[in-house]
């Protein structure tokens, strides 16, 4: 009788830790059953990733062929509404039922959320909600319901916050078809630096492994449990790299998320380990010997791996077959499918199925599998700035192809251009608040290139052309850069985008400065994207139908970058926050010479020890200058004012061979130094702390009380000394919301403050800011939290003000200076 391999239900894990995303997104989940997919999305894509209450109740997605085409045909959801509930943390196909995890649900109304798993049963007509499955024995707070396998009658649910360290549940059918308690499993020996046990767990019907998460400089490792002769669950080994193997980071997928895959098949055990070896990722095979001990022997790879491939994230069995998920490898992703030799009851060759035309670099292909027969589905959460997506594959004559995609459209507020809109006396700007600010003109995402799903704009700058006088904007896109013709203000000219550099992800973050008809364009935890460089003269003869340009060359020195920095007047960029290749100098200073903007040049670095969250001396922005300040040491010399996260740094770049460190400064309540700016006669620096305002409120969500801060905080620096600067003020803002970037024009300065929009500022009086007029990108949502203005651009000559708004597009907006009544 032939024997079906039975690794059927492998766990991969899939709590996100990057900015903006904080745990399962649509296709973390997937599930293939009798002919039906079902996609989960435990965690609302529109909800505060800094406070997961403000999560809206969660849903299930089940799904049917209908002809070539996948219809969705029902929307599961828990019974009691209400609130965040992290409902689909987990889903199992038990026959004709669901089991599906909710972390978060407080399902008997005690205002607690204590979690539960919830069971769907198929009819006739549909899904009907059947029951609760929740053991008396799991206290209230545990987060039960995390993870789950089912086979035979047996079943095992995770609870991360049991005793602090993480239990499992087992259960056993009973003969009336209801779950049984049947033991609650608890590692004998954890690692001593605190192991989340309950990350992944599998069970082949008669034994148990459970999955354990040590933290991002932990390898990771797995427990595995079988019943004593007393029929007692007990611990049989721990399985994981020991002593001189211990691998930091290895269940951590592209710094982002932590993955284990954890699998049982009688007396064999898999141990995916996605991070190990740069990246590069491997699959521990452990036998279980006569004797009862777990042995290591050998280990599953992919062939010809690479650091970044991230193989072992994902295992599930089809048939005979192991498939195994490498989601980085070939920048797309690819599945191993490996064979099954009976004879020596081991793994043969593999086969590499590729990630098809639905899928991009850094969209987590394979996350999540489910197989069956000659259909897969293939879940590929990050997609789309993680709205994510999953991919059906169908096996046709031996060959594995996509032959659908499947996702939720995007919903967009819908937005039509403006021209010519002047703020009233009402305050309002067609539907914009406003004060003093006029819109020239808007330009809705989907005019400016955006138009994919979860793309939306970020950075901005400006390039007046020398022989002409035109005025263009260039706006970042996360996919990309766009470049506007506003020489008329009022009819702004889109004529294309140049596209983020080929294999690189799509991020939200991109950086673009100007210099001799230059642009220079970075982005950051985007892998190997390189400076851009291209020149803004070829716009001349643009002004038909958009085009798609190329960069003139791409700056190889560096992969990733959170900003890059110019100072005009040297022909020096710095690009900052370096990561993923390169030479990164520390995420610090990475000094570029463009004196000829087409073939740059690497000069050198300059990262102060101690400062950034690292301690590595990581810069998030700066402004460089040629100094012609009060302080008559340094007049002439190349200054760099950057901020650190932690500090503020004031260094002399002017010997790019020995830069030096001027001073460091820190200030009350430091939560993230971002970025400034120095007024035109350098004798002020005018900083923003990004994180301060949601800190306040994070903390005053933790007490039950009030946040200590009251509005958006911008700090005065008196740089007259630069080896000794002063904080001389806080000043405090008309609204409560994030302020991200500010620039100085004058005695005007501009910031975008997220939610807020702009602000303009009139600093005649440098220690005493007020506010002279606002425009708000967003004027829907006043919470603090990221989204709306990222930045602008003051700098044109016309007076013409860039703003970028996320979701919405750009606005071209003047400020108009009240008038001087006699």
């Amino acid at each position: 009788m032939k024997k079906t391999l039975t690794f059927a239900a492998f766990v991969a894990v899939g709590l996100f830790l990057a900015e903006g995303a904080t745990a399962q997104e649509f296709g973390g989940t997937v599930v293939l059953a009798n002919g039906t997919i079902v996609v989960s999305e435990a965690i609302d894509p529109d909800a505060d990733p800094q406070n997961p209450a403000t999560s809206a109740p969660r849903s299930l997605y089940v799904y049917e062929r209908s002809g070539d085409d996948w219809e969705r045909t029902a929307t599961l959801r828990a019974p009691e509404g209400g609130g965040a509930d992290f409902f689909g943390r987990f889903v199992v196909a038990d026959g004709d039922r669901l089991l599906v995890g909710a972390t978060a649900l407080d399902a008997n109304g005690d205002g607690q959320s204590d979690g539960s798993v919830l069971i769907f049963r198929r009819t006739g007509s549909g899904w009907e909600f059947e029951r609760h499955l929740r053991p008396e024995s799991a206290p209230p707070g545990v987060s039960f319901g995390r993870f789950a396998s089912v086979a035979g009658d047996l079943l095992v649910v995770t609870a991360l916050g049991y005793q602090d360290t993480g239990g499992a549940w087992v259960f056993t059918r009973g003969e009336d078809g209801e779950w049984i308690e049947d033991g609650i499993l608890t590692s004998a020996d954890p690692d001593p630096q605190q192991e989340f046990f309950g990350w992944g767990a599998h069970t082949d019907g008669e034994r148990v492994i459970v999955g354990a998460f040590a933290g991002p400089q932990l390898p990771g490792a797995a427990y595995v449990f079988g019943r004593n002769s007393e029929g007692d669950w007990v611990q049989e080994g721990r399985l994981g790299h020991e002593g001189d193997e211990r691998q930091p980071a290895a269940a951590v997928v592209a710094n982002r998320a932590p993955v284990l895959a954890v699998g049982i098949n009688g007396s064999h055990a898999l141990l995916g380990l996605p991070g190990a070896y740069d990246g590069a990722g491997t699959v521990l095979n452990y036998v279980r010997r006569p004797s009862g001990d777990w042995v290591r022997q050998g280990s599953l790879s992919a062939f010809h791996r690479q650091p970044g491939d991230y193989f072992g994230a994902t295992i599930t069995a089809r048939d005979d077959e192991l498939w195994i998920a490498a989601p980085g490898a070939g920048r797309f992703g690819a599945i191993y499918a490996f064979s099954r030799d009976p004879a020596a009851a081991d793994f043969g060759s593999a086969t590499r199925i590729g990630a098809g035309p639905g899928t991009d670099a850094g969209d987590g292909f394979g996350l999540s599998i489910s197989a069956s027969g000659d259909m897969a589905v293939v879940g590929q959460p990050w997609d789309d700035a993680s709205l994510g997506s999953a991919i059906v594959f169908e096996n046709r004559d031996g060959t594995w192809a996509e032959t659908a995609k499947i996702f939720i459209p995007e919903e967009r507020r819908p937005l039509t251009a403006l021209s010519e809109v002047g703020c009233g006396e009402d305050g309002m700007a067609d539907q914009f608040t406003c004060d003093q600010v006029d819109v020239l003109s808007f330009l809705p995402l989907d005019a400016i290139g955006g138009t994919d799903r979860g793309i939306e704009t970020n950075d901005v700058w400006g390039w007046t052309d020398p022989q002409t006088g035109r005025e263009y904007a260039i706006v970042g896109r996360t996919d990309g850069t766009a470049f506007i013709d506003i020489s008329n203000p009022a009819a702004p000219v889109y004529l294309g985008s140049l596209p983020k550099t080929p294999g690189s992800l799509t991020q939200s973050w991109r950086d673009i400065k100007v210099h001799a008809d230059h642009a220079f364009v970075v982005a950051d935890n985007a892998g190997e994207h390189g400076m851009q460089v291209f020149d803004l003269t070829r716009l001349r003869d643009a002004g038909g139908s958009p085009v798609e340009f190329d960069p003139d060359t791409v700056y190889e020195g560096i992969a990733s970058a959170h900003n890059v920095v110019i100072n005009e007047e040297t022909a020096t960029a710095y690009a900052v926050g370096s990561s993923g290749g390169g030479e990164t100098c520390g995420g610090g200073l990475h000094m570029i010479d463009v004196s000829d903007p087409k073939a740059p040049s690497f000069l050198g670095c300059h990262a102060e020890a101690g400062t950034g969250r690292g301690a590595t001396g990581y810069t998030h922005d700066a402004q460089c200058v040629n100094y012609r300040g009060p302080d008559a040491e340094h007049v002439g010399k190349e200054i760099c004012l950057k901020a650190n996260e932690t500090a503020v740094v004031i260094a002399d770049v002017t010997d790019r061979d020995n830069p030096v460190t001027l001073s460091t400064a820190d200030y009350p309540a430091v939560a993230y130094t971002h970025q400034g700016w120095l007024t035109e006669d350098h004798r002020y620096f005018y900083q923003n702390d990004e994180l301060d305002e949601m800190a306040s409120v994070g903390q005053a969500q933790q007490t039950g009380t009030e946040p200590d801060m009251e509005a958006s905080r911008t700090l005065i620096w008196d740089v007259s000394d630069l080896d000794d600067p002063i904080l001389v003020k806080e000043h405090f803002g008309e609204t409560f919301t994030i302020d991200h970037n500010l620039y100085i024009v004058g005695d005007l300065m501009y910031q975008s403050n997220y939610v807020s929009g702009l602000r303009v500022l009139d600093i005649s009086d440098r220690e005493n800011p007020r506010e002279v007029g606002f425009f708000d990108t967003v004027p829907w949502d006043e919470s603090v939290t990221f989204d709306g203005s990222w930045s602008n651009y003051p700098f044109f000559a016309s007076g013409t003000i860039v703003v970028s708004s996320g979701k919405e597009g750009v606005f071209f907006l003047r400020y108009r200076r009240p008038e001087l009544v006699p």
